[in-house]
């Protein structure tokens, strides 16, 4: 059915349902998993008008912060496809926007299946704050499976 199953994580408990449910659903249906934490380019804080705001984060400290944030992520993934027996493969890129980076990784690991969290969001939150995964839902040309 399924050979390899695109897995996104941010490193939190809903995302951990998430992996475990593609382990599953791997070992079911014997695929791998890639896991995936897409990591967003360093931006400025702006003040107003235009004026740059110098936080105490610059783009090298930006790039540590998410480089281990990543690693953490999916060291959890890889451990939970380790103890369900499923081959898994990570990777971090760097994008714009993480439903875009989710599928372009699809595309790129020639996935056959995404399987992601939700956080629910709906109404002015959902609107204001967006969601990913509806994002997802609506650009993948691959089945996605959505946990809650």
């Amino acid at each position: 059915m399924f050979k390899n199953i695109l897995v996104p994580t941010d490193g939190t408990k809903l995302s951990a349902r998430a992996v475990r449910s593609a382990v599953a659903l791997a070992k079911t249906c014997g695929a791998k998993i890639t896991g995936v934490y897409v990591i967003p380019p360093y931006v400025p804080p702006v003040y107003s008008e235009g004026m740059l705001y110098m936080a105490d984060i610059g783009p090298q400290r930006h790039k540590e912060l998410m480089a281990k944030a990543a690693k953490k992520a999916l060291d959890a993934l890889g451990a939970e496809a380790h103890r369900g027996g499923v081959a898994c493969a990570t990777v971090a890129p760097l994008a714009e926007q993480p439903w875009q980076g989710i599928l372009k990784t699809a595309r790129g690991k020639r996935c056959d299946a995404i399987v992601m969290a939700s956080h629910g969001r709906r109404g002015i939150a959902g609107l204001l704050l967006g969601s990913e995964t509806t994002k997802v839902l609506t650009h993948s040309k691959i089945p996605v499976l959505v946990c809650r």
